[in-house]
């Protein structure tokens, strides 16, 4: 079983000859992403603006079991990753060790915050970076759904998605560092995150009780605190411990302005008297009145 499931998620030809190109693979232009993210940005405020409009109270729209439905599938999809991602990295650990011995002082622990200058986007990690690319699409849809559920601070949710897509899209144009390390972190916390989600979303056992779980406000943090101390590392590396600097820099500074901004819309909305999930719902923000019951928010 698990030489089944090494093969299938790191040693398939497929992933061990994966090679980034924007003329073979889907999505993988800049035009296409700039279309995307001009497109999104606008559809959502476009279908904002005539719900409040044809609305006039905020109401929203019912989306009946397609959130939990799409929870379920984001779980799915970001174990997978996780999972081909981990073993991916620790196959190209085993066989580039060897390359370090004399010439660098390179770690594993190392390669990972900081790819040497001159990466390519090829072999296995790429892959599953590149699946991972393609599942911020995939993602985007909870933006939407904010939209017509019509929830407070949907066009900060609409905005941390697109710069979503447009990270994942600059980690493997620049075979930027640290994204193996960002990837494992991110699709861990989905995984638990929508896992959850789903969970409460079809009313399964012991849902209604474990409704208040802060799940996604942990996760959101567990995962804020791993990019800042990989940014950290990373700047650490490329000035000093690592001879030549660390591939994909430029676009790593673009990427540190992105994650100030989705740390902006992290508080924005989460520091308000609500705590609000990615599909809107309150989460754990829960306030008891003077009768002794409690209200969520």
């Amino acid at each position: 079983m698990a030489a089944a499931a090494s093969f299938w998620l790191a040693e398939h030809p497929a992933i061990v000859g994966f090679r980034w190109s924007p003329t073979h693979l889907w999505f993988s232009t800049w035009a296409f992403l700039l279309g995307f993210l001009a497109s999104y940005v606008a559809l959502c405020l476009v279908l904002d603006a005539f719900l409040a409009a044809a609305l006039r109270r905020r109401k929203p729209l019912p989306l009946g079991p397609v959130p939990a439905a799409h929870a379920l599938l984001m779980a799915a999809v970001s174990a997978v990753i996780f999972a081909g991602t981990l073993l991916s990295a620790a196959a190209e650990i085993r066989d580039t060790r060897w390359s370090w011995r004399g010439r660098s002082r390179t770690t594993p622990f190392r390669w990972l915050l900081c790819f040497p200058p001159g990466t390519r986007s090829s072999g296995r990690v790429f892959f599953w970076s590149y699946a991972y690319y393609l599942s911020r699409y995939l993602h985007a849809a909870r933006g939407v759904f904010a939209v017509l559920r019509r929830r407070r601070g949907a066009s900060a949710r609409v905005f941390a998605h697109a710069a979503s897509v447009a990270m994942a899209f600059l980690w493997l144009e620049f075979s930027q560092s640290f994204q193996v390390l960002a990837i494992l972190a991110s699709t861990l916390a989905h995984a638990v995150a929508f896992g959850f989600r789903f969970w409460v979303g079809a009313g399964l056992p012991a849902a209604r009780a474990a409704r208040g779980a802060p799940v996604a406000l942990a996760c959101q943090l567990a995962l804020l605190g791993c990019n800042l101390a990989c940014h950290v590392g990373v700047v650490w590396m490329h000035f000093g411990a690592v001879g030549g600097g660390c591939s994909g820099i430029g676009a790593w500074v673009f990427n540190t302005l992105l994650n100030g901004a989705l740390l902006w819309v992290f508080l924005h909305c989460y520091g308000k008297r609500g705590v609000c999930d990615d599909d809107g719902g309150a989460t754990a923000a829960r306030v008891t009145g003077s009768s002794g019951s409690s209200k969520e928010l």
